[in-house]
């Protein structure tokens, strides 16, 4: 039975020096920060003595109390910050109090300032300072929830360090409430973002595809009918050229839209490799037209277990670029090998270097690397496919880029299909 604030108070004033004394001071502090102050004051009478001045005093616990309920009228969901300043320093009655939170890097003040206040809160916040100057007044904390700092404070007046330390603590939790919130908040907007892009998409993707037919069989037709001029027939192979364009964009955002929604569900098959790569070469001879393509495989019958339309697209994607951003007339080499128990393809070529910035965020959806965005039309959504594609394998992808080297684009992809 935990024993009442009475013999908690007698044992921490006749305990003296003795750990039981200790402990028992100890639990009053922890208990005496729950009571109001007129529950606490009407129990520690009973006492007919009086605290050590060390310890919390009864006009301390209620100013605890009363933070503590204030603080727990903040909106969860608004930066804190501000408004705890000027809570604690009316509340303990304080000359100045200055508190820094660091992961948004802002500083709130109340009362009196500071002299250097933004490097005096940064450096309390980096060395983990704790102290109390008796002469000046001035206690610094640093905020911390466990061995993590997310912030500073700075007190300056008359208060007992434990007060200091314990509105330390309460202001670390209160920030790092907000900024589980926040983060949290960030998180499904991105989310909620990302899949209403994904329908809009979707939902052009299937409205462009009757327009698209029907303007093909339109240029068929027209063919068919012969006797057509050398002008009006180029007109004609300009419209199945764009038209063919169009329809292998929508076909992609048909196929993103599903990757993304996480709808694709990867048909595994045994597929040799050099076929299936000797395909994406031949469905891209006029984008490579300019280009020399090798070829070149850890062994002539390597194959492994696939969706071979996601490995498909996804080199497709992998060689595109190669051609699209490669310098003229260099080689393309496309290479695949075991590793481990994983076959990994490698699309190399020479052009222009991806900064190092962007060599992950090539991969995100709609991101065009500054490199590129001048250089050759594009969506910002063929490497994000080539990503989805191998992760729908259970396998992963990365790029490297060198100007010496070249840039290379990587696929890892399990031999046996989807991992666990």
């Amino acid at each position: 039975m935990t024993p009442s604030l009475v013999t908690l108070a007698h044992n921490a004033v006749q305990g003296g020096t003795t750990a039981a004394g200790h402990h028992a001071a100890a639990t009053l502090q922890g208990l005496g920060g729950l009571l109001t102050g007129r529950r606490a004051a009407r129990e520690l009478s009973m006492t007919k003595t009086k605290l050590p001045s060390t310890e919390i005093n009864l006009d301390e616990s209620a100013q605890l109390c009363a933070f503590v309920e204030e603080a727990t009228k903040l909106h969860p969901r608004r930066k804190p910050g501000p408004h705890l300043a000027t809570l604690v320093q009316p509340i303990f009655k304080l000359d100045s109090v200055a508190i820094f939170d660091a992961d948004l890097n802002e500083i709130y003040q109340a009362g009196e300032p500071f002299e250097n206040l933004q490097d005096t809160l940064q450096s309390i916040c980096i060395f983990g300072t704790v102290s109390d100057d008796a002469e000046t007044g001035v206690s610094r904390r640093v905020l911390r929830m466990g061995d993590l700092p997310i912030g500073a404070l700075l007190l300056r007046g008359e208060t007992h360090g434990r007060i200091a330390s314990t509105i330390a603590s309460l202001i670390a939790i209160t920030f790092d409430r907000y900024h589980a919130l926040a983060n949290e908040s960030r998180t499904e907007s991105a989310r909620q973002a990302e899949q209403l892009r994904t329908t809009v998409l979707d939902s052009l993707a299937h409205a462009y595809k009757t327009p698209l037919t029907a303007i093909s069989a339109a240029s068929e037709g027209l063919s068919a009918l012969g006797n057509l001029s050398v002008a009006q027939a180029n007109l004609v192979a300009l419209i199945d050229e764009q038209t063919a364009a169009l329809t292998r964009l929508t076909t992609r955002l048909l196929k993103t839209s599903k990757l993304h929604a996480s709808e694709m569900i990867p048909h595994m098959e045994k597929v040799a490799v050099l076929p299936l790569i000797e395909d994406v070469v031949a469905s891209l001879a006029d984008q490579l037209a300019n280009m020399v393509v090798n070829v070149e495989l850890s062994r002539d019958d390597l194959s492994f277990h696939c969706d071979r339309g996601l490995i498909v697209a996804l080199l497709t994607q992998y060689v595109d670029n190669a051609a699209k951003y490669g310098d003229a007339g260099s080689i393309v080499t496309i290479h695949a090998a075991e590793h481990a128990s994983d076959i990994v393809f490698s699309v190399h070529s020479f052009g222009p270097v991806i900064p190092p910035a962007d060599l992950e965020r090539v991969f995100d959806r709609f991101y065009r690397s500054s490199v590129s965005e001048n250089k050759a039309p594009g969506t910002g959504i063929g490497l994000s496919v080539a990503k989805r594609s191998a992760q729908a394998h259970g396998g992963h992808v990365w790029v490297t880029s060198h100007a010496e080297k070249g840039t290379v684009f990587y696929a890892s992809i399990p031999q046996q299909g989807v991992t666990s």
